[in-house]
């Protein structure tokens, strides 16, 4: 075998090597299919060897492929800005290009706390997040990531931005129902800022659904309406990080849409160049630009290949494929159906927990008994389990955290391409059913010999 260099998630691993892709499948060297069930990385949202998207890259390519932002402008940057402006909700009118989700979420904190700088007031510098949460791998969005796995060894390097608990219905902290409970996960925010002193918090930032980091976790009906109204209460920016649900993944343009609210700042990623293209962006709104234009006229932030004019053709192509196909106006319907697939598999299946999500982002998390929501033994390592499992059986998922300190749980990540079909969905489900037989025969073997 020839030494590999190339640094992977686990350097011991054994990872197919992928050929090529079609629609929502992919083959690997040997020939063996594998139906993309999580878009990679809840990436793929228009799956994979769409030709209107390659001739894009092609002929963008024949053009020109990069300019630096501070000498040129582009077309394609120009045209991706206002599409952004079109497809969005609100006065978010302003787009700032990125490569990475990170880097998306590290430029909307900086935005966030120069917006006060304009405006006079300097002693707004912390953004403001939750447990169970994922923002980013930068040290900065690493700071507003309430997700413990990934913080352990930077910890010292770290700011303590998460303050609060997640929306997390199925093991709500504080043991009351989603109709009794008056939203303590929301109030829990305005004890922190009147705790802490609004004079010094620039934002606050939240996944309208959680998604690696809690396995798709979604918030009671007015959650988010209440989080809105205490931050313009205190005189707090809100920052939604739609980095996995924007684009439509949720089946509109901005997972908010959802619960009738227009954050501030939001940033996009993921489906925004769908596996196509490496780019993100932070979409600002013109309130939060209006002090900048008539002060500095310059956001202190910026990359090398931020706006690259192949990255936007690209972006611009995938926009432009979701609303010339009316894929939006199809995902509601592909969700509850594959939601009833799943709560089929649900009561066949007792180590299945909980089913929750938006749109085609769904969420499973596991447990050892139903009736006492007990996690399995971290030992076991369960979601990787089922992961293996599955991807052995041609089907590919997603790893999610889940339990409330986000570390002693099991959960998986179902996001297929948006343009799947009924027909493949129905696919996806039996090749889950026949993961989970495998996975239910080897933990009852397990639980067999240590008995």
């Amino acid at each position: 075998m020839v030494q590999s260099y190339l640094i992977k998630p686990d350097l011991e691993g054994v990872y197919p090597k992928v050929d090529y892709g079609k629609g929502v499948f992919l083959f690997d060297v040997d020939g063996n299919k594998y139906l993309d069930a999580s878009s990679g990385a809840i990436t793929a949202n228009i799956g994979h060897g769409v030709e209107e998207i390659i001739e894009a890259m092609y002929n963008q390519a024949k053009k020109v492929s990069f300019v630096y932002r501070s000498q040129f402008t582009s077309e394609p940057a120009e045209r991706l800005a206002n599409k952004l402006s079109e497809l969005t909700k609100g006065d978010l009118n302003w787009s700032f290009f990125v490569n990475s989700g990170s880097e998306a979420t590290e430029t909307a904190m900086k935005i966030a706390i120069q917006y006060w700088q304009e405006r006079g007031v300097h002693t707004k510098t912390k953004v403001l997040s939750r447990w169970v949460s994922y923002h980013g791998i930068t040290l900065g969005s690493l700071s507003m990531s309430g997700h413990p796995g990934r913080r352990e060894r930077f910890v010292s390097l770290l700011e303590e931005f998460p303050v609060i608990n997640p929306p997390y219905c199925y093991r709500c902290p504080y043991g009351l129902a989603p109709d009794t409970c008056g939203l303590q996960c929301a109030q829990e925010l305005d004890s922190v800022i009147q705790r802490i002193g609004s004079k010094h918090i620039a934002a606050f930032i939240a996944e309208p659904v959680i998604g690696a980091a809690g396995g798709a976790i979604t918030p009671p009906k007015n959650y988010y309406k209440e989080i809105k109204e205490i931050c313009e209460k205190h005189d707090i920016l809100f920052i939604a990080d739609e980095v996995m649900t924007g684009c439509g993944r949720t089946g509109a343009m901005l997972a908010c849409e959802h619960w009738g609210v227009l954050p501030d700042i939001v940033t996009l990623g993921k489906g925004m160049g769908a596996g196509y293209t490496a780019i993100a962006a932070t979409l600002v709104s013109n309130q939060v630009m209006e002090p900048i234009i008539k002060g500095s006229k310059s956001i202190m932030s910026g990359h090398t290949l931020s706006a690259n004019p192949q990255a936007c053709a690209v972006s611009l192509a995938v926009l432009e494929y979701l609303e010339k196909n009316n894929i939006l106006n199809k995902v509601e319907e592909k969700s509850s159906y594959l939601r009833e697939k799943l709560e089929e598999l649900q009561n066949q299946y007792p180590f299945i927990g909980d089913i929750r999500g938006k749109g085609l982002l769904l969420g499973m998390e596991f447990v050892q008994d139903s009736h006492s929501k007990m996690p399995f033994s971290r030992n076991l390592q369960v979601t990787q389990m089922i992961i293996k499992i599955a991807q052995r059986n041609g089907l590919i998922l997603y790893p999610a955290g889940a339990g409330l300190d986000g570390i002693n749980g099991d959960a998986v990540l179902i996001a297929p391409p948006l343009n799947i079909t009924f027909q493949e969905l129905d696919l996806l489900v039996n090749l889950l059913s026949k993961a989970f037989r495998e996975f239910e025969e080897k933990i009852n073997k397990t639980n067999g010999e240590e008995t």
